[in-house]
């Protein structure tokens, strides 16, 4: 092995993983105890006040939902007031409340945590298996993380890694990373849809493939959309028909409510090989009266087609609108690859299958590909790897400026490739003004209001004089992680002054 390998982590919202390249030059996937791959990306704190991560968090969840976190991925980098967070709220029992930048506070067994907190914690299990298992510290690694993130949640990501000394060397694409799994090495030419149907995230890519050139040509996604929904699709349906029969609604009672998600989750996959399975869960609640009432019904794979058709309906449009940007059309691609667990449901596959007009690749597996991808990549940015590896990204949404009246000012048009720089002169509008700030927003939408505010950044020390007189040179700088740094520079004093966007508030 090298003096210090950098590994490759899925972080993903229900699941992570990891990989590494060995010197053989195979990867290899980091096993856990018990020959497992995969670690829940779940936290908890039980009464004894100990922390639990992974598979110990997951094995005691049903009896103590209040203090276990999952989905927590979806969260990350989004302001308290955000839609996301309110429909989170709706479906999880732990508790969140505004931190003092308007960012996501949980409460977890009497301690309060912020989301990279807890990211870091699943990193820091990752690691502590990857390094009992390669028996040698591991202090860096390559992140991946869904397309559709914007530049707050990548931060995030890196704020995680800094909280246990672990360098995110860098931050890559998810489906970039499953391209890689796939392409490295096989001299390929080819044009590849990468499908990404996750946990807690969709997203879709269109991707060449030259050889060791990976260029991405476009991507969409939707960081609200993944199998979490389709668990939820059945949850609701239960709800309703439990309380349709007994007047009786389980969503304020929590144990309850975990017993249904536990086996929502396993009918869903069961659905997948099977056209019908029984959800009976006995002694869910009692009557007023102290009889036990049971849950007893019959799941079709019909029936859970029909919840999520919407959901998958989503899927497609987006994938619709990514070939549109791309420009290529059904006929121009070569393969369409399936990542994430969610993709395992036979509708899925049928639709693609009908868009294409050929079914899906069999070349990834699409539990492991992005972690696989991550540790491809890490490999190539070895000193002494005779792997070179060249991605060329894009940004997943707009990066602009507040005008004047709330219309937003593109700097960066979406599906801009990466690394990418671009100056603005920007001058002032009022007689004798000393400052000028700058707010930028992050989103697709031509009104301000409707996108992911970035930070604010206020350049002072202009020079006194008439409105329009005086003029700021600023610098946008879009680095190869997608994360925007900004430099503004005063032509007539020299004066400079730089700084990642860092959030004043959500």
């Amino acid at each position: 092995m090298h003096k210090e390998p950098i590994i490759g982590i899925d972080l993903g919202t229900t699941n992570s993983c990891a990989a590494i390249v060995e010197d053989s030059g195979n990867v290899k996937l980091i096993p856990y105890k018990g020959g497992e791959y995969t670690i829940p990306s779940i936290f908890a704190i039980d009464d004894k006040g100990n922390e639990l991560i992974g598979y110990e968090a997951k094995r005691q969840w049903q009896l103590n939902p209040r203090n276990t976190v999952y989905g927590s991925k979806r969260l990350v980098g989004r302001g308290f007031g955000s839609e996301v967070v309110d429909t989170m709220k709706q479906v999880v029992a732990y508790n969140m409340r505004p931190g003092k930048q308007s960012d996501v506070i949980l409460d977890v067994g009497k301690k309060e945590f912020a989301l990279q907190e807890i990211s870091a914690k699943i990193l820091g299990k990752i690691r502590e298996v990857a390094s009992n298992y390669l028996k040698m510290p591991i202090k860096r690694a390559v992140v991946t993380v869904p397309a559709y993130f914007n530049d707050r949640q990548r931060q995030s990501v890196k704020d995680a890694g800094k909280l246990i000394d672990l360098e995110v060397v860098r931050i890559i694409n998810e489906p970039t990373a499953a391209a890689l799994a796939y392409g490295v090495g096989k001299g390929l030419k080819e044009k590849v849809v990468i499908y990404d149907l996750g946990g807690g995230t969709f997203d879709v890519s269109i991707i060449e493939i030259r050889d060791r050139v990976f260029e991405v040509k476009a991507t969409g996604g939707d960081v609200f959309l993944g199998g979490i929904d389709f668990d939820n699709a059945i949850i609701h349906h239960v709800l309703k028909d439990f309380a349709a029969k007994t007047g009786l609604d389980l969503a304020t009672d929590p144990v309850a409510m975990q017993r249904i998600k536990d086996l929502a989750e396993r009918t869903k996959i069961d659905l997948s090989a099977r056209e019908e399975v029984p959800f009976n869960i006995p002694f869910i609640t009692m009557t007023s009266q102290g009889q036990p009432l049971n849950i007893e019904m019959k799941f079709s794979r019909k029936m859970l087609e029909q919840l999520t058709n919407q959901l998958v309906d989503r899927t497609l449009q987006m994938v619709a609108r990514v070939l549109v940007d791309s420009g290529l059309s059904t006929k121009d691609v070569d393969e369409v690859m399936l990542v994430g667990g969610q993709t395992r449901m036979p509708i899925v596959q049928d639709r693609l299958t009908k868009f294409f007009g050929k079914p899906p690749s069999k070349g990834v597996h699409p539990d492991e590909a992005v972690a696989i991808g991550a540790a491809l990549y890490a490999h190539s940015l070895q000193d002494d790897t005779n792997l070179r590896i060249q991605l060329l990204d894009v940004i997943p949404m707009a990066i602009g400026l507040e005008k004047a009246g709330g219309a937003f000012h593109t700097v960066f048009p979406r599906n801009a490739s990466i690394p990418n720089a671009k100056q603005l002169l920007a001058t002032t509008s009022m007689d004798n003004q000393t400052e000028l700030a700058v707010r930028i927003f992050q989103g697709d939408n031509e009104l301000v209001a409707r996108n992911d505010m970035l930070g604010e950044f206020t350049f002072s020390g202009i020079q006194p004089g008439r409105a329009g007189a005086a003029q700021v040179e600023i610098t946008f700088d879009v680095n190869v992680e997608g994360i925007l740094t900004m430099r503004a520079r005063d032509p007539a004093s020299g004066r400079e002054m730089k700084t990642t966007v860092r959030v004043s508030n959500a």
